[in-house]
């Protein structure tokens, strides 16, 4: 070890009494976010409330950051000194808000960062905190690594709200479909016969799509909405459209996938004489790639706040734009309980917990467990090595 245990305690003490003098400002950030839900790209407001939080402890904030304009990133510590990435999401889903918890997320990430800059010169390290905007639509921890957001990184770390604890998440392959049907209209009783309707190939498209769904591995998975389908009954609609999520164990399962997707598009497209336009989202979310000695870690510190731990294999596999960054840097991504078990992520339940006194106790346990894994892959040279080996092993 570089850093005597002894010494490592301490910082993790200073780093935990200075979350608990931070939490009124954690925990308003974390309400505030939560009654303005922004959803991906716009979240100019939980941007601007967060790195002013952080500026107002003294950290220089760049923002916008890495050409995202609802993006910012701050630095501090020794640069001539392992760094770890400190992470906040902030955006919202559409209509149901902070159904997954984001500004938990948010104010997990601030809370973190900004113990860890209390430190200051007894700091055994540097520190990166980004803001990260759109992870529900846009993959924009990938746009923000195309600007060299986790270069010098030598590990990043965010925290995920659910309704259990773990060390680590699994995640998939991801893309992200948007579909417009295009026909002409005429009027539905005078004239049907002119008219191409829109309407019904979205709607074949999606009827296609389902009759798809028992063939596909057990791995695999399409889901979709229409969110445009006409206005009015008499006008047959001229343009439709409709967004597809689909998700794979691998990149060549999802490259053939999409390919199988887009075929029922244009089998609807024909069949109703419409025009087709597929646009994919520039980016893939890729699969984690899950660092235990990084999740061991965050597991032993979290454990000294009395969480129980679940084993990550025994939840569902989603998505996140988190397991990009981890196919570059070493990557932590716990999960923290904020609700109760049987509370659903990406409900209007779990949207209602996420200013709970449970969600708000994990504010302030998932910043000081944080902000101690950060100290221990800092201080720690055998971790260290032990979360690189492992990296370059994957």
């Amino acid at each position: 070890m570089n850093v005597l245990t002894s010494e490592a305690a301490q910082l993790k003490r200073a780093v935990s009494e200075a979350v608990d003098d931070l939490g009124p400002t954690l925990l308003d950030v974390s309400h505030r976010i939560h009654s303005t839900p922004e959803t991906a790209f716009n979240e100019h407001q939980a941007s601007a409330w967060l790195a002013e939080a952080a500026e107002a402890e003294g950290l220089q904030v760049q923002r916008p950051a890495y050409g995202v304009d609802t993006a910012f990133a701050a630095d501090f510590g020794d640069p001539k000194l392992p760094r770890v990435a400190i992470l906040s999401e902030y955006d919202a889903l559409p209509d149901i808000g902070h159904g997954c918890g984001h500004n938990i997320i948010a104010a997990i990430g601030l809370g973190s960062a900004l113990a860890l800059a209390r430190l200051g010169d007894t700091l055994p390290g540097a520190v990166r905190y980004v803001g990260t905007p759109a992870e529900e639509r846009g993959c924009g921890k990938e746009l923000l690594a195309h600007a060299g957001a986790w270069d010098g990184v030598d590990a990043a770390m965010m925290l995920h709200p659910a309704n259990l604890d773990m060390k680590a998440v699994r995640t998939q392959y991801l893309a992200d479909a948007t579909v417009t049907f295009t026909g002409h209209t005429a009027h539905a009783a005078l004239a049907a016969e002119a008219a191409r309707s829109a309407l019904d190939a979205v709607v074949l498209a999606y009827q296609a799509l389902a009759q798809l769904r028992p063939h596909l591995k057990p791995t695999e998975r399409i889901s979709g909405v229409i969110n445009e389908g006409g206005s009015t009954p008499n006008v047959t609609p001229e343009t439709t459209v409709s967004s597809y999520f689909v998700r794979a164990a691998t990149q060549a399962d999802l490259d053939v996938l999409k390919r199988r997707a887009e075929a029922c598009f244009r089998g609807a497209a024909e069949a109703t004489g419409c025009v087709l336009d597929v646009t994919w989202a520039g980016d893939d979310y890729r699969d984690m790639r899950i660092n235990e000695p990084l999740a061991d870690a965050y597991q032993v510190n979290a454990e000294s706040f009395g969480r129980v731990f679940t084993p990550y294999e025994r939840f569902p596999i989603g998505g996140s734009d988190m397991s990009n960054v981890s196919h570059r840097v070493p990557v932590l991504h716990g999960i923290i309980a904020s609700a109760p078990e049987d509370t659903q992520l990406h409900t209007r339940a779990f949207t209602a917990q996420g200013v709970s006194q449970m969600a708000d106790q994990a504010v302030l346990d998932g910043a000081k467990a944080l902000a101690m894994t950060a100290i221990d892959f800092l201080t720690d040279s055998q971790l260290r090595r032990r979360v690189r080996e492992t990296f370059a092993a994957d």
